[in-house]
């Protein structure tokens, strides 16, 4: 127990290091050496994993929201380089267990603080069952719904018409099923890879609500 902790506190601290705002850290932005030790140091706390079986022995401890503080997913690279001097601010999932839901929230701002907004993707899950593990395991099947983009303020100032100001249908990939392996998942962190392995490292928010007061339509 104590090597998993300090693992953990080790990869946390990593990743901490690099980034200071509560914006999540892509490899992209990273050296490869660096690269490389957050993916073994990932590597070697999947293996001291207190919950392999997670949807089974553990699903409580899914519910509520994340904050995602590192991750090499194309989707969340796409946003490392957006047009107009925006930036990416603070990434967030949050997990409905009981209705087999969750939402992703990433907000971004200006550089210059002169508009901020958010877009925000809704989705559904379900436990992959298959022959070889009749019971549910640690891999969810995902089905994207809608995604809401939104526009916060202007200059400072409330722009309710433009919250959102679009809601389409969310994209899933053509000729398979998006899936995710919760690798690893304790009381603060989990971990999760998606069907191209990409890396998910979040953490247990205590501060969602503050953040995301303003989103519409309501959370929950």
């Amino acid at each position: 127990m104590n090597n998993r902790l300090l693992l953990k506190e080790k990869l946390l601290a990593k990743v901490k290091e690099i980034r200071t705002d509560g914006s999540p850290v892509t490899d992209l932005q990273l050296d490869k050496a660096v690269a490389a030790e957050i993916e073994q140091l990932t590597t070697e706390l999947e293996e001291l994993n207190p919950h392999p079986k997670p949807l089974l022995y553990a699903t409580s401890m899914l519910d509520g929201a994340w904050q995602l503080q590192y991750s090499t997913a194309r989707e969340i690279r796409s946003l490392d380089s957006l047009p107009l001097g925006l930036q990416l601010a603070q990434v967030y999932q949050v997990i409905d267990v009981a209705n087999k839901g969750f939402f992703n929230l990433a907000f971004v701002k200006h550089y210059f603080g002169l508009l901020s907004g958010y877009v925000k993707v809704t989705a559904s899950f379900a436990p992959a069952i298959d022959n070889s593990s009749p019971l549910p395991n640690k891999r969810l099947n995902v089905n994207f719904d809608k995604r809401y983009l939104a526009i916060e303020q202007i200059m400072g100032i409330d722009t309710p018409q433009f919250n959102p100001f679009k809601v389409v249908t969310a994209n899933n990939p053509q000729g398979r099923i998006p899936t995710l392996d919760i690798t690893y998942l304790d009381e603060t962190l989990r971990i999760g890879r998606g069907g191209d392995r990409s890396l998910f490292i979040l953490s247990k928010s205590d501060n969602f609500q503050d953040v995301s007061s303003n989103v519409t339509p309501p959370l929950g």
